[in-house]
């Protein structure tokens, strides 16, 4: 992008400390560690504490002017050496080059044809920067005392980045001068930047990432600054909110799961030259082979000599891409909205709605999503609507008698409506619903339209407003589609028609299910084929989903390694929120120009 590949290198402690003082900074950082370990802001008050945390930020970042340098030379002058780096220690690197792709960033382009599933890219272990690196590192002995970092194997990654960003020896330092300067995710949104995204479903999580980062600095900064096993760290004199910033979300953009060197747990890595790839809709071509100790990638699809070699992300949505990736992907066949519902405690037959989704598998409060495509809800959203829609004889029908639990797998299907009156208050309820969050936008769709026709818009602000523009076309898209829905039952309750028995369905109940055994329906509803269910912050063991072995080869398929910053905990109980979004749909195949979460 022609940029100065500015890399934040610590001076002498005497310049380091030229612009303020230790103590008025620690004073600085505990007034900020103090107010983002608050307890969470009440409702409709969080962009003002955004506004708080943000001020002090600023502060900090004010008095921390020109506390690092830069390296030598653009950004574009490292990729030859990043190259014949990786070709002396065992990568491959023919059939590439990395290229400016404009707008894209950079990217890997075909020197040759590749054939669709030709293995053409490989990088082995000791190339990658891993928690297990980290913790040989000069990291190491705050590593092995601090829980915090034992907690947040992404958290280590980053100050392990920053740890050898400062060392003019690293063994890393042709993969880290080619990273980008800045970054396009919303750590790095001016103020009125983020003001774009009020009223979006996911500006509570653009809110929450600010803040756990800010937390994460002012935790870090002290303890550094303090603990005895930090004395020899290259950031004891130099490490500023924007070190860790650029940290975060190179760690966001890039991590990825692989297995450890015993193959037995997982840890996150971050994988040099592979990172470089672009996302395009697809399937998961990259793996970890464990027989040669390394990732593996094969070509998505077919590309002529001169074409941008592509990976696939995985199914995330626009507001995944654009809060961990920092790009809006126009072409998004996973796009989705968020919707919050529950069932109220007080509610008169709570207890018997609250069985019945037990017995399907679903939360009786829980975050839904509303979808892009043809169908708007999941197996999971319709069968809680229709549950939330319940009268008492309805309920008892899924709660008593011989065929109670085969009703029960029904709830998610759409050939099986409850009853036709509940058909229509679910479309109903939803039509309202999604009415209501449509109402909160402060912009129209054609608005946003005729905004982005505008040249002199910031990237950032094209971003988000892209976002908004995205989220409304999918809100829009629910409400016909439910306002349909609602009709059509309304016509078949006035022509009497009879409701379908579900004992004739050819589909054994739901695929994949025993008709014996309650379905869990947010298994089948929400987690599709490459998405992850969720991973134990403490990387423990491997989690279901997050690799699945090739047939017929020792070889593991990367899937990503989502955070969520909305996973609130307190520092002063010993733990810090994930560095990113632990979103269920993130999937990363550990690419670059945005992908991630920390």
């Amino acid at each position: 992008m022609g940029k100065k590949s500015r890399v934040k290198i610590q001076k002498s402690g005497s310049a380091a400390t030229t612009s303020v003082s230790s103590k008025e900074m620690m004073i600085l950082v505990s007034e900020l560690l103090q107010k983002c370990s608050s307890g969470g802001p009440t409702a409709g008050k969080e962009w003002e504490e955004y506004l708080q945390i943000r001020g002090l930020v600023e502060k900090i970042r004010k008095k921390q002017r020109g506390m690092s340098v830069e390296f030598e030379g653009r950004r574009d002058d490292h990729f030859p050496h990043l190259m014949s780096w990786a070709r002396d220690h065992g990568a491959s690197c023919e059939g590439f080059v990395v290229t400016n792709f404009g707008a894209e960033g950079y990217g890997l382009r075909a020197t040759r044809d590749i054939k669709a599933e030709e293995l053409f890219l490989w990088i082995p272990r000791k190339m990658l920067m891993t928690v297990e690196s980290a913790k040989k590192s000069v990291l190491g002995p705050l590593y092995n005392q601090d829980r915090i970092l034992q907690a947040m194997d992404n958290v280590t990654l980053a100050l392990h980045l920053l740890c050898e960003r400062a060392n003019p020896a690293s063994f890393w330092l042709p993969y880290i001068r080619t990273l980008p300067q800045e970054y396009d995710t919303p750590l790095f949104y001016e103020q009125d930047e983020v003001q774009l995204l009020q009223g979006t479903q996911a500006v509570q999580d653009v809110l929450s990432q600010y803040r756990n980062t800010a937390r994460q600095y002012a935790y870090f900064y002290k303890l550094i600054q303090t603990h005895p096993a930090s004395s020899k760290l290259p950031l004891k004199d130099s490490f500023t909110f924007d070190d860790y910033r650029w940290a975060v979300s190179s760690v966001m953009t890039r991590q990825n799961q692989i297995p450890t060197e015993d193959g037995r747990q997982v840890t996150l890595a971050l994988i040099p030259l592979w990172d470089m790839c672009n996302h395009r809709n697809g399937l998961i071509t990259t793996g970890y082979n464990l027989e040669d100790d390394r990732c593996e990638c094969v070509a998505l699809q077919d590309y002529k000599k001169n074409e941008q070699i592509y990976i696939f992300y995985g199914t995330r949505s626009n507001a995944e891409f654009v809060i961990h990736n920092g790009f809006f992907y126009q072409e998004n066949a996973h796009d989705q909205v968020k919707i919050k519902l529950g069932i109220s405690k007080s509610e008169r037959l709570y207890a018997m709605k609250a069985e019945v989704l037990a017995r399907a598998g679903i939360p009786v409060s829980s975050i839904f999503a509303l979808y892009c495509n043809e169908q708007p809800i999941s197996a999971q959203l319709l069968a809680f609507l229709r549950v939330f829609c319940m009268k008492e004889e309805e309920l008892k029908d899924y709660l008593l008698g011989g065929h109670a639990i085969n009703k029960i797998v029904t709830l998610g299907s759409m050939e099986f409506p409850v009853s036709w009156d509940n058909e229509i208050k679910l479309w109903t309820f939803l039509e309202t619903r999604v009415a209501l969050l449509l109402k909160a936008y402060k912009t129209t769709s054609e608005e946003d339209s005729s905004t982005l026709e505008k040249s002199e818009l910031s990237p950032h602000s094209r971003m988000a407003i892209q976002l908004r523009l995205a989220e409304k076309w999918i809100l829009e898209k629910a409400l016909a589609s439910g306002r349909a829905k609602r009709v059509h039952f309304q016509k078949q309750l006035e022509e009497g028609a009879p409701l379908p028995d579900y004992h004739e369905s050819s589909i054994a109940l739901l695929e994949n299910t025993d008709a014996k055994l309650p379905i869990i329906l947010h298994k089948l509803g929400e987690i599709q084929e490459g998405q992850e269910i969720q991973f134990e912050e403490t990387g423990a063991r491997v989690e279901n989903a997050a690799y699945e072995m090739d047939p017929g080869a020792n070889r593991l398929a990367l899937k990503p390694e989502p955070r969520d910053p909305s996973e609130e905990t307190n520092v002063n109980s010993a733990a810090l929120d994930p560095l990113g979004t632990n979103s269920k749909n993130g999937q990363r195949e550990v690419t670059r120009v945005s992908a991630g979460a920390i």
